[in-house]
């Protein structure tokens, strides 16, 4: 016990051993929805739910665990919101790669993280960048992702006339779903101590609301989740996964849009990380003078590292969660509290049977390519709510810089409506380095935002015009 307390600093943080692991429970309840999603999210790429599930649950546990022995915080880890569905809808979906070659570019991207964590270019790159961009990004994902809820609920759907519209009201299995945002929503306007397990709540209400209404009214079972009724594979399916990324690598690089891949996995994490560490540890009271958190730098290198052991197992990047300032919240100030969480995210695999309720339910209606429909009823709240929490930030945007207003806006509207995190971020970049270059103030940015700018030109034009067709691009 005392070889414990000295090396994690309890005394010296004023903490005890037992507060710290009650931080570490509380930090993984707000968090372990992120399990059943992440997996869910993953899967329509092709890779088996089980799978994605267990890796996920090892590499948070990894990363969480080696955050708490180096980095010596109480910042827990797992797979990242709107990086998946990065991964997913535009690596996969649209760009065409497969979701291993998709693994190989979050491996490499995790290797880069590594070296920018070992030398001085986190700083450079980090000054570069205008905090109100970073802001209008961040909330760009949380709009994309919130979409993505809405869409995998059935409340927005496709229309041919004016491309999206409200969903059909009289299907059961989209007004479960209505259901769980409306109670993820009540439970988040309580504003006590209920809402930091908000989403885990809603997740296991809405399921078992399902599950109660399949099995009350016989004529609503195909409609509603059942425990079983799913087909969700095995976590023992993760040996499918394992060291793909690796083996995909070569196959990532005969993609001529790889590097641009690989960049925004990258920046995605690399600023998300960032904000992160500074957030959470403001909250623990745990920055210097200059405000940075104490141990940043191994704190960065433990994130890093655990994106590139999640791809290697399978899984998408893993990044640092805002869900640790719950655990922070009840009393956690030490890396014991992140190692206790880690742990617990390992004792999560006995229970994969339970999450069977949160498997994908056919809606009866095809796409426009004629592949049946499917809506998650009980995990889609998670993304509108995540996604109402990414989206607050917006408001520390300087909306009275004309540039930095238009750029932000752009970065965010092309997001959502482009359906991709990456062409928006693109598009952010260009339209911020064209209006500075233009204007008077065109010594104000750092050369790496115009060199940014012309890349993110140069991508569009390989991508659009079909140029990585011809026989003489390699």
């Amino acid at each position: 016990m005392n070889w414990i307390k000295k090396f994690f600093k309890i005394e010296e943080r004023k903490s005890s051993i037992g507060i710290e692991l009650l931080g570490g429970l509380v930090t993984f309840l707000a968090m372990v929805y992120i399990l059943p999603v992440n997996a869910g999210m993953l899967s329509l790429t092709g890779m088996s739910f089980g799978g994605v599930f267990a890796a996920t649950a090892i590499a948070a546990a990894f990363a969480t665990i080696l955050m708490g022995v180096i980095g010596k915080v109480p910042i827990a880890l797992a797979s990242g919101m709107g990086v998946n569905a990065f991964f997913t809808y535009t690596v996969v979906f649209q760009l065409g790669l497969s979701w291993q070659s998709a693994l190989a570019a979050v491996f490499v991207s995790g290797i880069l993280f590594v070296i920018i964590s070992l030398t001085g270019l986190r700083q450079l790159v980090i000054n570069a960048i205008p905090k109100s961009l970073k802001l209008a990004i961040g909330a760009g994902i949380g709009f994309f992702i919130a979409f993505i809820g809405f869409k995998n609920a059935g409340i927005i759907i496709a229309d041919p006339a004016t491309f999206v519209r409200l969903g059909d009201f009289a299907n059961p299995t989209v007004l479960l779903g209505l259901f769980g945002v409306l109670l993820i929503l009540v439970l988040f306007a309580l504003n006590n101590k209920i809402s930091k397990f908000a989403i885990i709540i809603a997740i296991l209400g809405t399921g078992l609301l399902g599950v109660l209404l399949g099995a009350i009214f016989p004529g609503l079972t195909a409609a509603m989740p059942s425990f079983g009724g799913t087909n969700l594979g095995n976590i023992s399916d993760i040996g499918g996964l394992f060291g793909q990324a690796i083996v995909a690598i070569p196959d990532l690089f005969a993609h001529p849009l790889a590097l641009s891949v690989i960049f925004t996995f990258l920046f995605i994490d690399f600023f998300d990380t960032a904000g992160t560490l500074v957030a959470v540890g403001n909250e623990a009271g745990l920055l210097d003078d200059e405000g940075q958190l104490v141990g940043g730098n191994q704190a960065l290198l433990a994130d890093a590292v655990g994106t590139v052991v999640g791809a290697v197992v399978g899984t998408s990047t893993v990044t640092s969660y805002i869900e640790s300032t719950t655990g922070i919240k009840s009393g956690a100030r030490t890396g014991l509290a992140s190692v206790f969480t880690g742990v617990l995210f390992l004792v999560a695999l006995l229970f994969f049977p339970l999450f069977s309720i949160v498997g994908g339910i056919a809606s009866g209606n095809v796409d426009v390519y004629g592949d049946p429909i499917f809506y998650s009823p009980v995990t889609a709240m998670a993304l509108v709510f995540v996604g109402i929490l990414m989206v607050r930030p917006v408001k520390d945007i300087d909306w009275n810089d004309p540039i930095i207003s238009a750029s932000s806006f752009i970065t965010i509207i092309v997001m959502l409506l482009s359906f991709s995190i990456a062409e928006g971020i693109g598009f952010g970049f260009i339209s911020y380095a064209l209006m500075m270059a233009v204007s008077k103030r065109r010594k104000e940015p750092s050369v790496i935002i115009y060199i940014l700018g012309v890349l993110f030109v140069i991508n569009l034009i390989i991508h659009y015009t079909g140029l990585y067709a011809y026989p003489f691009w390699p």
